[in-house]
């Protein structure tokens, strides 16, 4: 049996919820992050995403009734990044935070990131961020433990 805390990532980034959208973005980008935590001390209050920021920037149901899809000005929404990238994490972030064990299947917590469509996951232990769990943590490790077996045939 392979454990989330056998493949997770065990330091995390995190950010705090006044932290500027600009260092956020800035990290999601250079180092291609999908989402942070946010902490708050050792409490974890959040989760922002990269959904959660360009999200903002999408037309509003009202602004699609009134106007019509072909319509909208989407190089005027995209214009409002610089809007978004000056507001704060608290601003954004998901307050409900979905978060798998560090003692769960890795793929009971796969199965937890693809219902929820998440590509990577908190990590958490007693409401305490332990580390972050991504789909490409849980294929490679499947992999591994495939190939150093000999279970997967070589022959391709």
């Amino acid at each position: 049996m392979m454990l989330v805390k056998e493949v997770m990532s065990r330091s995390p980034r995190t950010v705090s919820p006044e932290t500027g959208l600009l260092e956020v973005v800035s990290l999601m980008c250079l180092y291609r992050y999908s989402g942070l935590p946010v902490l708050v001390g050792d409490e974890m209050v959040g989760f922002i995403a990269e959904k959660d920021v360009l999200h903002r920037m999408f037309p509003t149901l009202e602004d699609m009734m009134k106007e019509g899809f072909g319509s909208v000005d989407l190089d005027e929404m995209m214009g409002r990044y610089k809007e978004v990238v000056n507001l704060k994490v608290a601003d954004l972030m998901a307050s409900k935070v979905v978060t798998v064990s560090p003692d769960e299947h890795i793929l009971r917590a796969a199965t937890t990131m693809v219902r929820h469509k998440f590509r990577r996951i908190p990590v958490a232990e007693n409401g305490r961020l332990v580390g972050m769990l991504s789909l490409g943590d849980i294929h490679k490790a499947i992999f591994l433990a495939n190939i150093s077996s000999g279970l997967c045939d070589k022959r391709a």
